[in-house]
């Protein structure tokens, strides 16, 4: 423990995740140490470095002192510390240029923050401070009680696997604990592999005590004395803050031998993956585990028969232990009480694109993808640009056009529009977006992360992903469309694993929702969103030209001619169809 912790007057909370880190929160909460350190104030004041709080407002500083209000700063620079220290710490009076303000109070203002509560509130290299905050208490409770009867509660409660199928978690137990076996393990996927999704990289820099109790609990339930925590090692801080977390509650006999003074004992061991997209399913990960190249294995058997080397295995993900504890501690009826009638609970959301606040935010099942954009997302980044689409799933989601974006956040709803919940990535999408080129995106992404051990991902993607790429360069037919829809089905229907099963839902998606945009690049040649270069003729459009000269400055090849209060013109011959104009200019003036 951290003595100053336990004298400090106050705390200055800096938030040190990735996100931080790379704004330059390390910087941030050194200057802060060395002010109070030269004015003397290190045993009126502890600065705690904290995970990320969500909103990538980043610097994020909180002033909490131990009698007053709470003030929290953003986008603070090392150079703003000195500033603080003056006249907020000493002349107490906070600094209104850096406070935050509401974008801030919109972010959080309609947030149920669960799985999420510690995140940016507790040094998570301090488990101390989880400690006071209640950590463990609900493996302490359980190991008093009958795993069967915990088993219950967890299904009583209704929480699914938030990595994305949504399977009960109770029921997901339940098997593995009726299973025989010599050994049973349990396993944490933490192999976030969506691009825009960081949901279990926050919780696992921020909170990691809070799953390595729900993945005691898990294993109490279970039987299992072994867990392995599956981490992709392009998350460095959540490894280290993992092998941290790891060895203080070894230390402190909460994991190992005895635990509590009980028979039960249960250990942890992180595994670090390469990287590989596949290795978020089950078998894969598994096989990764053993030590061999990670491929999907036909099912049955399942896991919770024959798993890790051939023994009864669970697996859930980051988010979904993270919410165990609470509810533990909480019950099962609260914790129903949240959500909708098929959907309990709480989802943590990665919220990314044409948006004015991105992060990660904690709301309800139920929410619409609209209470979404407009609460926590403060709404669309740029209001002259209509919305448009969000892609909701990750790679293996689904494009939604606006028109349906009431659409409630839960596992029933989202299924009959084409879309999967998945992991928690939301990409949000304005005019400028082409849902051609959105399709093409992933699918690039999964034909590059196809493991390839069956034909129908490893040459049928490949071959989906070749008619689409004709139909972007304007040399596709309607009967492209067919044959897209034909092979999705296929796939969809003869895939190996389930991520070969739902790569082809953004093509389906984008073609059930967006088909007059593929049939204008088909027909017309055109591409609307003037994104598919092949189909734009880069010409300035006089009716809609603002004679702001935006795209003069951002033009690198020299190739656009403008003088203050006339139209812009573009140089052909000059023109290298780099698409600077076009990203710069919000008012579509670039045919």
């Amino acid at each position: 423990m951290n003595d100053r912790r336990e004298t400090a007057a106050g705390r200055i909370m800096v938030c040190t995740g990735t996100s931080g880190i790379s704004s330059g929160a390390e910087q941030v909460a050194a200057g802060l140490e060395r002010e109070l350190d030269s004015r003397n104030l290190r045993d009126a004041w502890h600065v705690v470095r904290t995970g990320d709080r969500g909103l990538f407002q980043d610097v994020l500083v909180d002033v909490i002192p131990p009698e007053g209000e709470r003030v929290t700063y953003v986008k603070v620079k090392p150079k703003d510390v000195g500033t603080i220290v003056e006249e907020h710490l000493v002349g107490g009076q906070p600094v209104k240029r850096l406070a935050a303000g509401k974008r801030y109070d919109d972010f959080f203002a309609t947030q149920q923050r669960i799985v999420l509560t510690n995140c940016g509130e507790i040094d998570p290299e301090d488990i101390d401070e989880y400690l006071d905050r209640g950590g463990y208490d609900a493996l302490k409770q359980v190991l008093a009680m009958d795993p069967d009867a915990l088993i219950d509660e967890v299904e009583k409660a209704g929480l699914r696997g938030r990595g994305g199928a949504g399977f009960p978690t109770g029921t997901k137990w339940r098997f593995a604990r009726k299973a025989q076996g010599v050994s049973k393990y349990i396993i944490c996927n933490a192999d976030e592999g969506d691009p825009g999704a960081f949901m279990d990289r926050s919780v696992l820099e921020g909170d990691p005590h809070a799953v390595l109790e729900g993945m005691a609990i898990g294993a109490y339930a279970i039987g299992a004395k072994q867990g392995f925590i599956y981490c992709r090692a392009e998350y460095p801080l959540a490894l280290k803050r993992l092998d941290i977390a790891i060895a203080q509650a070894k230390e402190r006999g909460l994991l190992g031998e005895g635990i509590f003074g009980t028979d039960f004992s249960f250990d942890v061991s992180v595994v670090q993956g390469a990287g590989a997209f596949v290795c978020g399913e089950e078998t894969a990960l598994m096989s990764s585990i053993e030590g061999h190249r990670g491929i999907p294995r036909p099912r049955p058997p399942f896991p919770a028969q024959s798993g890790l080397w051939g023994n009864p295995t669970n697996i859930n993900n980051v988010e979904t232990f993270a919410n165990v504890r609470h509810i533990v501690l909480r019950g099962a009826d609260w914790y129903a009480a949240i959500g909708t009638e098929s959907s309990k609970g709480t989802k943590v959301f990665a919220l990314a694109g044409k948006v004015k606040n991105t992060g990660l935010v904690e709301v309800p099942m139920g929410t619409t993808i609209r209470q979404l954009v407009e609460g926590p997302g403060r709404g669309m980044a740029v209001k002259r640009l209509k919305p448009k689409a969000v892609q909701i799933g990750g790679p293996s989601g689904g494009c939604l056009p606006e028109t349906i974006w009431d659409t409630p956040i839960d596992y029933a709803s989202l299924s009959e529009t084409g879309a999967i919940m998945g992991s928690g990535g939301i990409i949000f999408m304005d005019e400028k977006s082409c849902m051609v080129d959105v399709a093409r995106y992933f699918l690039e992404f999964t034909v590059k992360e196809s493991c390839g051990k069956c034909v129908p991902c490893r040459v049928g993607l490949k071959r989906m992903l070749e008619a689409i790429n004709e139909i972007a360069r304007g040399e596709g037919t309607l009967a492209h469309l067919d044959f897209l829809e034909d092979m999705a089905h296929t796939i969809q229907q003869t895939a190996l694993c389930g991520l070969g099963q739902t790569a082809p839902n953004p093509v389906l998606t984008t073609l059930r929702y967006f088909r007059e945009e593929y049939e204008a690049h088909i027909v017309d040649k055109k591409c609307p969103a003037h994104v598919c270069t092949d189909l734009i003729e880069f010409v300035v459009d006089e009716e809609k030209c603002t004679k702001c000269g935006l795209c003069f400055k951002a033009c690198p090849a020299g190739a656009i001619t403008w003088q203050k209060g006339e139209f812009a013109k573009i140089d052909q011959e000059k023109c290298t169809k780099c698409r600077s104009c076009i990203n710069v200019c919000d008012f579509m003036a670039i045919r």
